[in-house]
């Protein structure tokens, strides 16, 4: 996979510009949201974002390779999901769904569920181009549409986990649809970075939030309903959570900005890169 330079698409700022005029974001808030409030205007944006998303980001993602970050860390080289081959997996907000054709490519019985139907038609023309039969779901991750145990593994790459208004619904979902032993493996923007303006360049390594506001980032409209909504957790919150679950974390990564990787996305960039982590990978285990 070749690691194209920003200028072959349009910026991160064209392209959220795109999507905010579609939806007629007007401006910037802090406050709570619920959770329907939250469901609803994420959907409507994963849906007015979906094209220019697969046309600046498809061609690094692939149409079936699993990679976790933008620092391009794959689960070939890594395998945090262990021995897939012959195992049900489920892939939480699986946007185009390339990690789960990568998985089906690997012997996997993959199945993939993303909240928007704009990002699961791009993941059924990448089926179609690929000749995989993933079956894809359109659901929450808050309500998984899927029986108790019946899952040998779970996985999310950027996917449904900053955008739902309560993690503990989430993680107890993973925990419910999971059999025992079953491990899940996702990855976030790490907590860190909540604390830096989304700005790959020089601006964007002055602190202006604070880690320990966790009071959601919310993109309204003329009449301050919310356009997008992305919720900050800490490490600290992310811990709790999952033990509360019942999983057991056996690992956090946090990936370094690799040698020679030039690709600034959105925020991600080798300026900040080299400075302070951009990733949080949590591996853990079903108890």
């Amino acid at each position: 996979m070749s690691q194209q330079s920003a200028t072959e698409h349009p910026t991160a700022a064209e392209r959220h510009a795109q999507a905010e005029e579609r939806l007629g974001t007007a401006g910037v808030a802090h406050r709570a949201v619920s959770a329907p409030e939250a469901t609803a205007a994420n959907l409507a944006w994963w849906d007015a974002d979906a094209d220019d998303y697969q046309a600046t980001h498809g061609g690094f993602l692939g149409d079936a390779d699993f990679v976790w970050c933008p620092e391009g860390v794959r689960e070939a080289d890594v395998a945090l999901l262990g021995e897939v081959g012959g195992k049900r997996i489920l892939e939480v907000g699986c946007g185009q769904a390339a990690c789960a054709r990568w998985l089906a490519g690997q012997g996997a019985d993959a199945v993939a569920t993303d909240l928007s139907a704009g990002m699961l038609r791009h993941a059924r023309e990448g089926n179609e181009r690929t000749g995989a039969a993933v079956p894809l779901v359109q659901a929450t991750a808050e309500s998984l549409p899927f029986a108790d145990a019946s899952f040998d593994a779970a996985c999310s790459a950027f996917g449904a986990v900053p955008f739902v208004a309560s993690v503990d619904v989430v993680f107890a979902e993973v925990h419910r649809v999971l059999r025992p032993g079953a491990c899940w493996v996702f990855s976030v923007t790490h907590p860190m970075r909540w604390i830096f303006p989304d700005d790959p360049g020089p601006q964007g390594l002055t602190v202006t939030q604070p880690y320990f506001d966790r009071t959601p980032y919310v993109e309204v409209d003329e009449e301050g309903v919310a356009t997008y909504v992305e919720y900050h957790r800490t490490i600290g919150d992310y811990v709790r959570a999952l033990a509360d679950a019942g999983f057991t974390l056996t690992d956090v990564i946090e990936p370094a900005w690799p040698e020679g990787h030039s690709r600034t996305w959105g925020q991600w960039s080798p300026l900040r890169g080299k400075l302070f982590p951009g990733t949080a990978i949590f591996c853990t285990q079903r108890g």
